[in-house]
């Protein structure tokens, strides 16, 4: 029996390929590279990415793994498939990117930044102690291992980026910061208590402390730049008369990085300010670092709210404008966003993950960013 003839296709030129692919949008160009072999290798090439690389991303949600899984048989499923579960807001509906070319135990995806996505991992025959910080790009399935890092800093530390070479890793009483260098450099941070929720914005670190007593909470702004850090200077209360009680109005206040030079804080609006005062929604306010002045970017619908009243507490994430809401055995995310030129509130479900319905996470933007060696 002769040999079937190759088809066709395979006489093309790559820079055809390149054509019809550059021709598609950024969404469509993700599903072509699982057509086949053939696609995926072109759609992979360097030669591709460099030049799709500079295409707008797509602004998508990712899901944070818990820190502990309760169950072998989470474990296994884990470790036999990881992936990394998004949610695309644009169109409704939730991706999988998977995470099976890392050779990592359990690898657990913390933050993200230009289209590379940060995560601990461990390799398969080290012990926990060596675990360290991977980059990698789910797109173009590259990855490279930062210096490493003791399984300390993975369970206590906020890890913190704003491009592909800055990394921070902040605890209440030290920092370690990385800049494409080949080691971490560790500051002393002297937070007088663990930094809740910190955001990093242009060249300045900001998280909000309690400075209370045991008996009452009192939460309070704190910056400080990384060239404060670098010198051993303490952080700095930022704080303005014409604030007024800014942060006594809200229950359990968190940071979630803005757009351009903003930050968002966003707690429960209190009914009073007694210490049994009970919140009437979930408010959210927005900081220009520039002028210093807040306003009031968003409040959660009242019909809305009344799904977390019963839950002891909720996690907040994302960024920019797109702000996820989750509580104990919902089910379901509330999403802030941005669509058709306004901000807007609605539910998300079939969220993936775990049975609690606590949900962390960080925004992704998709792009076939190449990773710099």
């Amino acid at each position: 029996m002769e040999d079937e003839e190759p088809s066709p296709i395979y006489r093309l030129p790559d820079d055809s390929f390149h054509q019809i692919f550059l021709s598609l949008p950024l969404r469509d160009i993700m599903i072509c590279r699982c057509v086949c072999k053939l696609f995926h290798q072109i759609i992979s090439s360097p030669s591709f990415t460099d030049l799709v690389s500079a295409r707008p991303p797509l602004n998508l949600i990712a899901l944070r793994p818990p820190h502990h899984h309760h169950t072998h048989q989470r474990l296994a499923a884990a470790a036999a498939n990881p992936c990394l579960h998004v949610y695309d807001p644009d169109q409704n509906q939730w991706l999988r990117f998977s995470l099976d070319f890392l050779p990592f135990r359990f690898p657990h995806p913390v933050a993200s930044s230009l289209g590379l996505v940060y995560l601990w991992g461990d390799l398969p025959d080290s012990p926990e102690s060596n675990k360290s910080l991977v980059v990698c790009n789910p797109l173009t399935r590259q990855f490279r291992v930062l210096p490493q890092l003791g399984s300390a800093w993975s369970r206590h530390g906020s890890v913190l980026v704003d491009s592909a070479n800055r990394v921070m890793v902040l605890t209440e009483l030290a920092a370690l910061y990385f800049s494409g260098s080949n080691q971490w450099s560790k500051f002393s941070s002297n937070l007088p208590s663990k930094p809740r929720s910190p955001v990093m914005v242009s060249n300045s670190v900001y998280a909000l402390c309690d400075v209370g007593s045991p008996w009452r909470s009192q939460w309070k702004l704190f910056a400080c730049t990384i060239a404060d850090l670098k010198s051993s200077q303490n952080w700095g209360r930022l704080e303005r008369h014409e604030w007024g009680d800014v942060f006594d109005i809200l229950k359990r206040p968190r940071l979630v990085r803005g757009t351009g030079n903003q930050i968002l804080m966003v707690g429960g609006l209190k009914s009073s300010f007694s210490l049994t005062a009970l919140c009437s929604t979930i408010l959210i306010l927005r900081l220009d670092l520039d002028t210093l002045e807040w306003d009031e970017a968003g409040r959660m619908p009242v019909q809305m709210f009344q799904c977390f009243q019963g839950s002891s507490k909720f996690k907040v994430f994302g960024g920019g404008e797109q702000i996820c809401f989750s509580a104990k055995r919902m089910g379901m995310m509330a999403l802030w966003h941005r669509c058709s030129g306004k901000m807007e509130w609605r539910w998300v479900c079939g969220v993936p993950g775990y049975s609690d319905g606590l949900y962390r996470g960080f925004v992704f933007e998709a792009r076939f960013t190449s990773l710099l060696p």
